[in-house]
């Protein structure tokens, strides 16, 4: 007999994996806990392999408020690139930006037609029983009642709630990002580079390990915002809207913004990284995207990551759901082969910048090599070609070598 599945979370992961198992003709129910649109403390950037992932699901570029964005500019130290994205022979040589309170709903709705059923406005708590899911408590408006799905993929984001009822937890070894944004008004939000500060300073003029952004959405307003890694002694002290204040008044000219009234207001949290949360698989779950700690620690990227491993996850639940649940096992096995070492690397990397002399060093020396500087952009955007595998070992070896020289 066929088995249904549950989706718990309706962002970027949990609609990937919804649309992907209807499309797979498996029996989906996915639940949001809010209503569309919603707002996400989110940079609404969309690189290369996030729209590889939404060009796969047929998704209509026309006429939705995407604007499309040529490459990156990047700032260090009085110093300023910009690049285009990589050509590259899987991924589009573009991205984009779009507000996730637009574009989430609609993927959901794509999966949707696909043959999903999605519930907005409803929690979930799972019942479990020996590492399984038996059962899961759905609380909405009209009441509370509970179902038992056979399956259940987690996608519930970065707090996780579903994912630590099943033990799922972070580990605390591994960095989590602090990020947070705003919106603001300007009348170059129709620029074609999204924009990262490399060098990012807090009012009293101290370096911070992270990045700040600038990602024009096209419509008279631009995201701004500011991350930070856990690596350095004293994060847990940082204010980071008081961080983005000071990034926001520091803007190059060219945005002619008023830092003292962004449109909105600041919206922050935390994200684990370098998929810092496990166990990834159950009896009869998974953990994906956010809900992982899916998130890139070169750059602070998630939104990609989440489309992949709900797509990722769809594949081995669909098998699942017409079998034997043991094949989930594969979904962690298939996490480690795609990611292991990127993120191994990614790990070392991180640590390192939690010294701010380190971080001025390696960006400051950086922008000064264009043809260094984009393969940095390939590299931290997980952008190298297939054709290009054979020198991965050795630029990961690179990295390790910079990162330990600076130690």
């Amino acid at each position: 007999m066929a088995k249904n599945v549950l989706v718990v979370g309706g962002g970027p992961g949990g609609a990937s994996a919804a649309y992907w198992l209807a499309r797979n003709g498996v029996d989906v129910h996915l639940v949001e806990k809010k209503r569309y649109p919603r707002e996400k403390a989110c940079g609404d950037a969309l690189t290369p392999r996030a729209i590889k992932q939404l060009l796969d699901m047929g998704f209509d570029f026309d006429g939705l408020g995407l604007h499309r964005v040529e490459g990156l500019r990047a700032y260090a130290g009085g110093l300023k690139m910009e690049m285009g994205w990589p050509e590259h022979s899987v991924y589009p040589n573009w991205g984009a930006t779009m507000r996730r309170a637009d574009l989430d709903g609609i993927v959901a709705g794509m999966a949707e037609a696909q043959g999903a059923v999605i519930e907005q406005g409803t929690t979930a708590m799972p019942i479990v029983e020996h590492d399984r899911v038996i059962g899961v408590t759905l609380k909405n408006d009209e009441g509370e009642r509970t179902v038992h799905p056979d399956l259940v993929i987690i996608a519930d984001g970065s707090n996780s709630r579903f994912g630590r009822g099943v033990g799922a937890t972070r580990r605390k070894d591994l960095p989590f990002g602090l990020a947070v944004r705003a919106y603001y008004e300007t009348p170059n939000s129709d620029d074609r580079f999204i924009e990262s500060q490399l060098d990012i300073r807090d009012a009293r003029g101290r370096s911070m390990p992270g990045y700040g952004w600038v990602f024009p959405l096209g419509d008279g307003e631009i995201n701004v915002g500011a991350g930070l890694i856990s690596t350095f002694k004293g994060w847990k002290d940082i204010n980071t809207s008081h961080i983005l204040d000071a990034y926001s008044a520091s803007l190059p000219e060219h945005w002619k913004v008023d830092a003292d009234t962004p449109h909105t207001k600041p919206l922050g949290g935390k994200l684990p990284m370098s998929f810092s949360v496990g166990p990834k698989v159950g009896q009869n779950w998974l953990v994906i995207g956010d809900a992982s700690g899916a998130v890139n620690p070169f750059n602070g990227e998630g939104i990609d990551y989440a489309y992949e491993t709900g797509r990722m996850a769809a594949e081995w639940v669909s098998e699942a759901a017409a079998g034997d649940d043991t094949v989930l096992r594969g979904y962690a096995e298939e996490l480690e082969s795609t990611y292991g070492d990127y993120h191994r690397v990614a790990r070392v990397f991180v640590k390192a910048i939690g010294n701010p002399l380190i971080m001025r060093s390696l960006t400051t020396v950086g922008l000064r090599s264009k043809p260094l500087m984009e393969w940095t952009l390939k590299v931290m955007a997980n952008l190298l070609d297939p054709d290009e595998a054979h020198m991965t070992e050795h630029v990961y070896n690179a990295i390790e070598k910079v990162v330990n020289v600076g130690k």
